[in-house]
């Protein structure tokens, strides 16, 4: 009996060390996952500045032939003493307190006449974490065509800048500043832009940030158009995945969910801020939105209307290609730019508006449709 006790005894031991051994091999398995998580992470970031490299040719190959590309250097508001970087939470003061340096594209038509003074469109880029591109080349070829000059800013939290800059998002916060620092450096450095004839427009999130600069600085702008912009985001966290969410939940961006904190998400939501616009406003839905829901603009829709603006709203039907519906090659979308187009005239008369939709195409695609 004793023999089998002694038996028992070893028997518990080896198990016992065999157990802190599977979970000392857990703890490193687990250590090893997030080493490899944080070079992935790491990576990404090398990959964007590739990426964006890549871009910035494309830029030149669609754009060259009308229109002379600048790439520029300004600054914003400071991020703050509460902005906290992830990794080793190291930070410079300086970085706290001087103007934050972001990029922007800026375009010029080729036949401009220096002695002449020509409109200004500013035009933040859609997309949490993305950044200006020529997805949609047509769109900016018809601004050319028009004698628009045109500046997209890469805000901050646009990829292809490096982690840092990635983690200084603010969305529907200090990048509508950046915004409007677009706005004035252009003013402020471009003799030939005219002050008086300044518009903004932007899709989606771009949609956003056109919004919120109407709204923060009415001065500012003669006119906005807004193409299905994200307009409420207490909404949009509600029908969003959690992968979604956390770009707006982790620690160096707002921290908290919308349960948490609602009052900081409708700090950043245009529906819930309609009572300051006081500029002439064009907005664009489509029903089959499957990015931004139809029912945050109809949201958005309704507070200006209750706040008694006056504004003007298409909402269209199930229109093919959804949230980019309007920078597609249809017939419809054509037709849509060009109301757009013609709205952005009345308040910002550019030197060479479009008479019809077949100057529009063949200043977009060099030819026109039937």
């Amino acid at each position: 009996m004793k023999n089998l006790r002694n038996l028992i005894i070893l028997m518990i031991g080896v198990v016992t060390s065999l157990s802190h051994a599977a979970a000392d091999e857990i703890d490193d398995l687990k250590e090893q996952i997030d080493a490899l998580k944080s070079q992935i992470s790491d990576l990404r970031h090398s990959f964007n500045r590739v990426n964006k490299g890549i871009t910035d040719i494309q830029m030149h190959q669609i754009m060259g032939d009308v229109a002379y590309i600048e790439r520029v250097r300004m600054a914003g508001p400071p991020l703050g003493e509460d902005h906290d970087f992830s990794g080793d939470g190291e930070q410079n003061p300086l970085t706290l307190t001087n103007p934050f340096v972001f990029t922007s594209y800026v375009f010029f038509p080729k036949d401009l006449d220096p002695t002449k003074k020509y409109p200004l469109l500013v035009f933040p880029h859609q997309g949490v974490h993305a950044n200006f591109n020529l997805e949609n080349g047509q769109l900016y070829r018809e601004l050319m065509a028009q004698q628009y000059i045109v500046i997209a800013p890469d805000y901050r939290g646009s990829t292809g800048y490096g982690k840092r800059f990635y983690e200084s998002i603010d969305y529907g916060g200090k990048e509508i500043a950046d915004a409007k620092a677009a706005r004035d450096y252009m003013v402020e450095n471009y003799a030939i832009v005219d002050e008086d004839r300044v518009g903004i427009m932007g899709h989606s999130h771009g949609g956003l940030i056109t919004l919120m600069n109407l709204f923060e600085y009415p001065d500012a702008y003669k006119v906005g158009f807004a193409d299905v912009p994200v307009s409420d985001l207490i909404a949009r966290m509600g029908y969003k995945t959690q992968g979604y969410r956390q770009l707006y939940e982790v620690e160096y961006h707002i921290g908290e969910s919308a349960f948490e904190n609602h009052d900081e998400y409708i700090k950043r939501s245009p529906a819930w801020n309609t009572h300051k616009l006081e500029t002439p406003l064009m907005v664009y839905g489509n029903t089959n939105d499957d990015d931004v829901n139809i029912l945050e603009i109809r949201h958005l829709v309704k507070s200006l209307k209750a706040d008694g603006k006056d504004f003007i709203y298409k909402e269209y039907e199930d229109v093919p290609g959804g949230h980019n519906f309007a920078r597609m090659d249809h017939q419809v979308a054509r037709q849509a730019r060009y109301d757009i187009y013609k709205f952005l005239e009345e308040h910002l008369s550019p030197e060479r508006p479009f008479n019809n939709i077949k100057e529009m195409e063949a200043a977009s695609y060099k030819f026109v449709s039937r």
